[in-house]
């Protein structure tokens, strides 16, 4: 990703002696400075074992890490420039809002002038301005969060990790707090590492999200990445609603499911390969049965507020979500129709590497491919 990676994980492995768990299995990754990762998964997945091994609260039990290319493997946690946010905050009680936010500088002897300054820039960055002298227990929950993300940032770490700091927070503040994160982050251009089971959330605030699963990066890519090019049937049915249907991979942009032959814009795959296929729910509109390039019956329909969710199956026996901003009846038979860049093609049991790999080759072949006609049409033009 980078020559000079912030921070680096390298064959690194976390299992625990005494019942022989195993937490991560060979995790390698590299994170370039200035970006919000969001490593994503469930509940035990391993997400918060990564940021715990960063932050020098828990050791890995094989591999490396580098922060800004140190190996910080023996390195106290007091001594790596890394600030976490805990998911409950972890302030201090006892101390008003100012304190709790120059706790950091005051263990490393800052001077006192310079002490506000920085408590006070940091106040206005997180719109906490006039709360110096506010007792933690009168704040709310959101104002809480930010005096918590104030005392991450004063210190200026190179790296600011977040373990589900807004899972405690209301529906209409967590959405808020999303959009304030994100404008932080960009504004101060530290590295933010930000732990999270909530797909919408990663989706929303991430230049880069790796899914987590068991220990292990399923896959990693950009946000609109992730959503539209699942590696496998855990990351589509993770990330989202998905439709996924088995079929055959006929040639180059062209498959087979539901008995019927679609276009589609992928390729790179053997000829009358199984695949999966995955179209969202969104990506499927009402019409006409004779005008759908599938024919199904609808069986529920649910107001989501934005959208209609409609539960219909076709004459094969297979269910499809539909998301509509149009209403359907319960009972009537409908079309469904998209296009050859709603499906998205899913190899079975592909890794990330034979993923990337392909999508790379295939790339290549395609430039290949449009050199040699530009070159073609060339001589055919000065004949």
């Amino acid at each position: 990703m980078t020559t000079n990676p912030i921070i680096e994980f390298k064959h690194v492995s976390k299992s625990f002696e005494d019942n022989g768990q195993i937490i991560l299995k060979d995790i390698n990754f590299e994170l370039e400075a200035g970006k919000f990762y969001t490593l994503l998964g469930a509940s035990g997945s391993g997400k918060s074992t990564i940021l715990n091994i960063i932050a020098g609260l828990t050791d890995a039990t094989t591999g490396d890490i580098y922060l800004d290319t140190e190996r910080i493997n023996d390195v106290p946690i007091n001594q790596r420039d890394v600030h976490t946010v805990f998911q409950n905050y972890a302030l201090l009680p006892h101390k008003n809002v100012f304190d709790n936010i120059a706790f950091p500088l005051k263990i490393r002897k800052v001077d006192k002038a310079q002490i506000e300054k920085r408590v006070l820039e940091a106040l206005k960055m997180v719109r906490l301005t006039g709360f110096e002298n506010r007792r933690i227990q009168k704040l709310s929950g959101g104002q809480r969060q930010r005096v918590a993300i104030a005392r991450a940032i004063v210190n200026q770490p190179k790296v600011v990790l977040l373990d589900e700091p807004l899972s405690a927070l209301d529906l209409k503040l967590r959405t808020e707090m999303q959009y304030e994160l994100r404008a932080l982050q960009q504004k101060l251009g530290i590295t933010f590492v930000f732990v999270t089971h909530d797909q919408e959330e990663a989706l929303a605030m991430s230049d880069w999200i790796f899914i987590i699963n068991d220990g292990e990066i399923v896959q990693s890519a950009t946000p609109v990445d992730i959503y539209d090019e699942p590696i496998n049937r855990f990351v589509a049915n993770f990330i989202g609603e998905s439709n996924i249907v088995t079929g055959i991979m006929i040639a180059d942009y062209l498959v087979e499911f539901n008995g019927k032959k679609f276009e589609s814009v992928d390729g790179g795959m053997r000829k009358n390969e199984p695949v999966e296929v995955v179209i969202r729910p969104e990506d499927l509109r009402l019409t006409l049965p004779d005008e759908g390039k599938l024919i199904v019956k609808v069986q529920t329909q649910l107001f989501r507020g934005v959208h209609y969710e409609i539960i219909a199956v076709d004459e094969l026996g297979q269910e499809w979500m539909i998301h509509s901003t149009r209403r359907a009846i319960v009972g009537e038979v409908i079309g469904l129709d998209f296009e050859p860049e709603d499906i998205h093609i899913m190899r079975l049991n592909e890794t990330e590497e034979e993923f990337d790999a392909r999508i790379e080759e295939y790339v290549d072949e395609e430039i290949v491919e449009a050199g040699l006609i530009n070159a073609i049409e060339e001589e055919n033009i000065k004949d």
